[in-house]
Protein backbone atom coordinates (compact mmCIF):
# COMPACT_ATOMS: atom_id res chain seq x y z
CA UNK A 1 0.00 0.00 0.00
CA UNK A 2 2.54 2.46 1.02
CA UNK A 3 5.37 0.81 -1.09
CA UNK A 4 5.17 2.63 -3.80
CA UNK A 5 6.09 5.82 -1.92
CA UNK A 6 8.90 4.65 0.83
CA UNK A 7 12.32 3.96 -1.03
CA UNK A 8 13.75 2.26 1.49
CA UNK A 9 13.64 -0.64 3.81
CA UNK A 10 15.64 -0.53 7.00
CA UNK A 11 17.55 -3.95 5.95
CA UNK A 12 18.38 -1.52 2.91
CA UNK A 13 19.61 1.04 4.93
CA UNK A 14 21.87 -1.32 7.01
CA UNK A 15 23.46 -2.67 4.10
CA UNK A 16 24.48 0.59 1.98
CA UNK A 17 28.00 0.44 1.69
CA UNK A 18 29.36 4.20 0.54
CA UNK A 19 32.30 4.19 -1.55
CA UNK A 20 35.66 5.81 -0.27
CA UNK A 21 37.43 8.30 -1.82
CA UNK A 22 40.95 10.11 -1.27
CA UNK A 23 39.55 12.29 1.34
CA UNK A 24 36.65 9.96 2.62
CA UNK A 25 33.07 8.86 1.12
CA UNK A 26 31.92 10.82 -1.65
CA UNK A 27 29.69 13.86 -0.10
CA UNK A 28 27.44 13.73 -3.31
CA UNK A 29 26.88 10.30 -3.19
CA UNK A 30 26.13 10.28 1.16
CA UNK A 31 23.73 13.43 0.62
CA UNK A 32 22.00 11.47 -2.28
CA UNK A 33 21.10 8.84 0.20
CA UNK A 34 20.13 10.47 3.12
CA UNK A 35 17.81 12.74 0.98
CA UNK A 36 15.89 9.64 0.47
CA UNK A 37 15.99 8.72 4.15
CA UNK A 38 15.05 12.30 5.20
CA UNK A 39 11.57 11.20 2.08
CA UNK A 40 10.87 8.29 3.68
CA UNK A 41 10.77 9.75 6.96
CA UNK A 42 8.59 12.42 5.65
CA UNK A 43 6.36 9.72 4.27
CA UNK A 44 5.95 8.31 7.28
CA UNK A 45 5.04 11.21 9.29
CA UNK A 46 2.43 11.66 7.21
CA UNK A 47 1.36 8.20 6.95
CA UNK A 48 1.21 8.10 10.70
CA UNK A 49 -1.07 11.84 10.88
CA UNK A 50 -3.19 10.67 8.30
CA UNK A 51 -4.04 7.07 10.27
CA UNK A 52 -4.33 8.80 13.87
CA UNK A 53 -6.69 11.39 12.40
CA UNK A 54 -8.66 8.36 10.24
CA UNK A 55 -8.66 6.21 14.08
CA UNK A 56 -10.19 9.71 15.37
CA UNK A 57 -12.83 9.94 13.12
CA UNK A 58 -13.73 6.02 13.41
CA UNK A 59 -13.56 6.25 17.16
CA UNK A 60 -15.92 9.33 16.89
CA UNK A 61 -18.63 7.72 14.59
CA UNK A 62 -18.55 4.66 16.69
CA UNK A 63 -19.11 6.76 19.88
CA UNK A 64 -22.09 8.06 18.05
CA UNK A 65 -23.50 4.86 16.46
CA UNK A 66 -23.48 3.64 20.38
CA UNK A 67 -25.36 6.60 21.79
CA UNK A 68 -27.68 6.41 19.00
CA UNK A 69 -28.55 2.77 19.55
CA UNK A 70 -28.80 3.02 23.47
CA UNK A 71 -31.60 5.73 22.12
CA UNK A 72 -33.37 3.91 20.14
CA UNK A 73 -33.47 1.11 23.10
CA UNK A 74 -34.92 3.49 25.34
CA UNK A 75 -37.29 4.77 22.80
CA UNK A 76 -37.89 1.08 21.96
CA UNK A 77 -38.72 -0.01 25.85
CA UNK A 78 -40.85 3.12 26.62
CA UNK A 79 -43.08 2.76 23.76
CA UNK A 80 -43.39 -1.19 24.93
CA UNK A 81 -44.13 0.45 28.11
CA UNK A 82 -47.24 2.42 27.52
CA UNK A 83 -48.22 0.29 24.39
CA UNK A 84 -50.81 -2.49 25.29
CA UNK A 85 -47.85 -4.72 23.38
CA UNK A 86 -48.59 -8.58 24.86
CA UNK A 87 -45.84 -8.98 26.99
CA UNK A 88 -43.91 -12.09 25.10
CA UNK A 89 -42.42 -9.14 22.66
CA UNK A 90 -40.86 -7.85 25.59
CA UNK A 91 -39.76 -11.06 26.94
CA UNK A 92 -38.53 -11.55 23.33
CA UNK A 93 -36.38 -8.83 23.34
CA UNK A 94 -35.04 -9.06 26.76
CA UNK A 95 -34.20 -12.51 25.58
CA UNK A 96 -32.43 -11.20 22.81
CA UNK A 97 -30.41 -8.52 24.83
CA UNK A 98 -28.86 -11.10 26.69
CA UNK A 99 -27.87 -12.73 24.27
CA UNK A 100 -26.09 -9.50 22.42
CA UNK A 101 -24.32 -9.25 25.93
CA UNK A 102 -23.06 -12.30 26.08
CA UNK A 103 -22.06 -12.82 22.34
CA UNK A 104 -20.17 -9.62 22.28
CA UNK A 105 -19.04 -9.74 26.06
CA UNK A 106 -20.16 -6.26 27.55
CA UNK A 107 -22.79 -4.28 28.68
CA UNK A 108 -24.06 -0.99 26.30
Amino acid sequence: MYSDKIYLTPQEILDKEFKIDARGYRPQEVDKYLDMIIRDYTEFINIIKRNEKEIKDLTEDNQKLKAEIRNLREQLVASENTSDGSSSNVDLLRRISKLEKVVFGKYE
